[in-house]
């Protein structure tokens, strides 16, 4: 890839200036933004909305539009050079966010507006948009003596370039172990599409065989449908010693004292700021607002949960015995045992379903969906330009015909693209200086097994899941009413609510009308047979207490280590994960496992103590789809409850009360247990 975008046009142009344009670009552009922060601040006497806080906005917007392309190419078509790139402008957006927000000046003059008279007459935007910039001024410490801004600065700069290389470490460290099969017979068992990529992949190589990767469609497979276990193991063992001192790259791309040192810094700036933890600090700005809340809530789910967990490994224990006579369960045989005993029980199989989720079939029965529940409409074009051929291009339009959006979809797993699923922000929705409205612009990137040859693409339900959930941060994104940027979409949004959307979105992946909408036999062409679907239905909780458990597991991980880090005790990272599983799981876990080595969502992503948003928010989004099981899964007038009450409202107003509008009442754990199975 040579080229990427810059421009300001109402769409990005991912081929118009080469690489080598992005720094001086970006240094020119803050360099003005500086000036005029200058003008601004000599200017606005008094500071008012109009001659401080919309310009400002839209200095911001102009600089998200220059970088968001840049970052989200970083992650799905990175090269040495644009990963040099990125590394040499991520510290100077850094230095300029934080001196930005420890201006005093500046800080002062909107204070002032927060003082005023007019402030009174404020919309509820303006007084949020004013609310969370004084906490977002107090949080990057503009209090703070001379000294101590210094410090912050050079933290919050150190911290953002160990995280990007935590990321490129585990990107790396992906890309770097292949394992090439000459002998068919050992991977019998896998998949054929799975099959006709590794033998691609050797042949591009010049090898004759089959290449197996850590890209997660093949993994995945591997883990699941391989019938050698030594060859599970290797694999198993390469993936979960990825980017650590572990496994057969030990030492190579190693993440151990990234890790260390994120948490250090973490609980450093906390400190600075006045907060006991980095886990009080991330509290600041969600819903939870104590630690004890948190820890109170993961806890009772596992003590609601751990009783089926143990009931469904020892149940899968019991499997594995009696199929081949395995004494031992292993971590590398719970993908495999699991998969053979939901065919043993429900006679159905990711695979044998996967067989009925053609990926376009599954895009345009899931905008069927949305139509239905929202009267919305998704327009393919392509006519627009994008960074690879697979990607597609949608504009999504409202019941009143309205333009709302667009969107792009990256579903494919490919080299130099991040592992992992995510929707992004391109652009937001933002009311501009002459009065029209900048539409708001997604990236959905999922790593599903690509097309082989001229079949398409095809999709197991739970990838059909994930597609839905990412729709749905799309969704909240995309429909935002809200025309101020910071505000807009998921933007102002507590992170232990971001996911109440896209969590919400799965539950129709479950229902039978929705099913029929979206699926296609590959040779048959007929839809998803009842006798099929009672089978899915029947499994949908099937090792649901070990799921949730699991993801209680990183979810108390994660919180303890920012809530009790104490930089005087030395390394504690492996030490508290070992605590929590002590305290939490069920299945077994080598001790080469080096899991946290890739754990990009609170190392590099937005989820630093605040992995308990899935479970958090799931509560939400249970309660929430239980209005439409009591009134009826595409009734209308809870789906435009549901658009005009939460995916309209950005982060404006408290969730808590936007929750309260739509279903009349606080959210109850029940629907969530009982949607998992856990009653």
């Amino acid at each position: 890839m040579k080229n990427t975008v810059l421009n300001q046009a109402p769409l990005p142009v991912f081929s118009t200036l080469t690489l080598a344009q992005i720094e001086p670009t970006l240094k020119e552009m803050l360099a003005q933004h500086r000036a005029e922060l200058g003008t601004l601040l000599q200017n606005a006497v008094p500071p008012t909305w109009e001659n401080l806080i919309l310009p400002l906005e839209q200095s911001s917007n102009q600089l998200n539009k220059m970088w968001s392309p840049v970052s989200h190419l970083h992650a799905v078509m990175e090269s040495e050079e644009l990963r040099a790139i990125y590394n040499a402008c991520l510290p100077l957006l850094t230095e300029y966010h934080t001196e930005m927000m420890q201006n005093e000046t500046l800080y002062q003059a909107v204070k002032s507006i927060a003082e005023s008279a007019e402030f009174k007459s404020f919309t509820p935007t303006q007084c949020k948009a004013i609310e969370n910039e004084l906490r977002d001024f107090r949080l990057a410490g503009v209090s703070l003596s001379s000294d101590a801004k210094t410090r912050f600065a050079e933290l919050q700069k150190k911290l953002s370039k160990l995280c990007t290389q935590f990321s490129e470490n585990l990107l790396d460290a992906t890309q770097g172990w292949t394992l090439l099969v000459t002998d068919v017979n050992r991977l019998k068992g896998l998949p054929q599409s799975t099959l006709d990529i590794a033998q691609e992949a050797a042949e591009q190589h010049g090898k004759k065989g089959w290449e197996l990767t850590l890209d997660y469609p093949c993994y995945s497979m591997a883990i699941k449908y391989l019938e050698n276990r030594e060859l599970r193991r290797q694999m198993y063992e390469a993936y979960v010693t990825r980017a650590s001192e572990q496994g057969p790259q030990a030492k190579r791309w190693d993440n151990s004292q990234i890790m260390e040192d994120i948490v250090k810094i973490r609980c450093e700036l906390a400190k600075l700021l006045g907060f006991a933890s980095f886990a009080e600090y991330s509290l600041a700005t969600k819903m939870a607002k104590t630690p004890e809340r948190v820890l109170t809530f993961l806890h009772d789910l596992v003590a609601k949960s751990k009783m089926f967990a143990e009931k469904e490994m020892q149940e899968l224990t019991q499997f594995a015995e009696s199929q081949d006579g395995i004494e031992q369960l292993e971590a590398w045989d719970l993908g495999y045992y699991t998969e053979k005993l939901r065919i043993a029980k429900y006679a159905v199989s990711q695979e044998e379903l996967r067989a009925y989720f053609p990926a376009n079939k599954v895009l345009a029965g899931m905008f069927t969906v949305m139509g239905r529940l929202f009267g919305i409409k998704m327009v393919e074009r392509t006519d627009v330009d994008t960074w690879h051929p697979q990607v597609q291009f949608f504009e999504i339009y409202d019941g009143d015909n309205q333009l709302r959006g667009y969107f792009y979809t990256d579903l494919y797993a490919r080299k130099h693209k991040r592992d992992g699923a995510w929707m992004d922000e391109c652009r937001v929705r933002q009311m501009l200086p002459d009065g029209t409205v900048q539409y708001p612009v997604a990236f959905l990137t999922c790593n599903f097994t690509r097309p082989i040859g001229d079949k398409p693409a095809r999709l197991t339900h739970d990838e059909v899941q994930t597609v839905f959930h990412e729709f749905g941060h799309c969704l909240h994104h995309l429909l935002t009413q809200v025309n101020f940027s910071s505000l807009s979409g998921i933007n102002g949004v507590p992170w232990d609510a971001v996911e109440f959307p896209s969590q919400f979105f799965e539950f129709w992946c479950w229902d039978k009308e929705t099913l029929a909408l979206m699926t296609a036999h590959e040779t048959t062409g007929e839809s998803l047979p009842d006798a099929l679907y009672d089978k899915l239905l029947a499994a949908k909780n099937f090792q649901s207490g070990m799921h949730m458990l699991r993801q209680l597991e990183f979810a108390l991980f994660d919180f303890r280590l920012h809530l009790e880090f104490d930089p005087a005790k030395g390394p504690q990272v492996q030490h508290m994960l070992d605590e929590v599983r002590a305290e939490v799981a069920v299945v077994p876990t080598p001790k080469f496992n080096r899991f946290q080595h890739s754990f990009s969502h609170i190392f590099s992503g937005g989820y630093a103590a605040g992995y308990y948003s899935y479970k958090w928010a799931e509560v939400l989004s249970s309660d929430a789809f239980s209005r439409f099981e009591e009134k009826g899964i595409f009734d209308r007038e809870s789906g435009r409850a549901y658009l005009h009450n939460i995916l309209e409202q950005g982060g404006v107003y408290d969730p808590m009360d936007l929750f309260i509008a739509f279903r009349g009442r606080e959210p109850k754990i029940d629907a969530l247990l009982r949607h998992s199975g856990l009653v």
